[in-house]
């Protein structure tokens, strides 16, 4: 098996001086919060998305997975009634802006260590559908990462959705969901996307194993980043135990027994919520992204 992280990076020093607090609007925020369109292109789904496709796979007995494509469209049942640009959302905008910044300067300085160059991803946040360069998609898609045009996507409606229908409440298990999908912006610019997909390519009937790789290594490199937090004293009592339950709550299994009430191993991609709590927790207590390398584990 390719080994699909370059070299071992070393973990950030802990010295960065930031507070949990809120504040302004990261200069890597985008604010779409005025509509648009509806579907999917080669984005990695978010967590609504996948009980769509779960259902609809496991209904029609095809891997809808694989059908995806810039044309894809499904309904995100979002309420068209929410006000576009909602003074209410503030906090939570700008919360998720400290959340941006603080990752991302964390990964600046690992790469800093290993003599690479972090570069940005931008975070667009957007109300009931984008276009994105992955393609048009809607919020039902949950927070995805674009790697054509290095963006991540949230609509602020998912972490409702979070709290009320994955009984995952509170700011770290919302942090989580975002150093995830920051964790595939890593992927992408250590290569390890593109090795991947052309993994996937060689070899189909790999296709949801080396998924469920993918983002458990996402998961990993969102611990790395909760280490972090934790050395510089960002985070509060309790804080580790929501982002484990948030974690816990969005494994394959766990959604695919609320989607049908039933559980195919086979069509997981994502992985189970014991291995996504698994990953987190590593990337967690050793703060080192070379303890990632799930395409090296024999059994992630």
């Amino acid at each position: 098996m390719t080994n699909f992280l370059p070299e071992p990076l070393a973990p950030a020093a802990s010295n960065l001086s930031m507070r949990w607090t809120p504040g302004g609007r990261s200069d890597d925020l985008e604010d779409q919060r005025g509509g648009g369109g509806g579907g999917f292109g080669g984005l990695h789904l978010g967590i609504g998305g996948v009980i769509v496709v779960f259902v609809l796979s496991l209904i029609f007995k095809r891997d809808f997975f694989q059908l995806l494509g810039p044309s894809a469209d499904v309904n995100s049942g979002t309420q068209q009634s929410r006000q576009v640009n909602d003074p209410k959302e503030e906090p939570l905008l700008q919360f998720v802006s400290f959340v941006t910044d603080d990752v991302q300067k964390t990964w600046t300085g690992i790469f800093a260590q290993q003599n690479k160059n972090y570069t940005h991803a931008r975070i667009v946040v957007f109300r009931d559908s984008v276009n994105s360069g992955c393609g048009m998609a809607q919020s039902a898609t949950g927070p995805f990462y674009c790697p054509e045009d290095q963006k991540v996507y949230i609509d602020l409606g998912f972490y409702q959705e979070l709290k009320d229908r994955f009984g995952a409440p509170g700011d770290f298990a919302q942090a989580y969901v975002l150093a995830h999908e920051f964790g595939h912006h890593v992927q992408n610019l250590l290569g390890i996307d593109q090795q991947m997909r052309q993994a996937q390519q060689g070899n189909p009937g790999q296709r949801n194993a080396l998924s469920v790789k993918m983002e458990l290594q996402a998961d990993c490199f969102a611990g790395v980043w909760g280490h972090s937090a934790q050395q510089r004293n960002v985070l509060e009592p309790g804080d580790v135990e929501e982002a484990l339950a948030a974690a816990s709550a969005i494994g394959d299994d766990r959604l695919q027994k609320m989607g049908t009430g039933h559980v195919q191993p086979d069509s997981f991609t994502h992985g189970t919520s014991a291995q996504r709590v698994s990953w987190f927790r590593r990337g967690f207590d050793s703060g080192d992204p070379a303890q990632c390398n799930t395409f090296a584990a024999a059994q992630p």
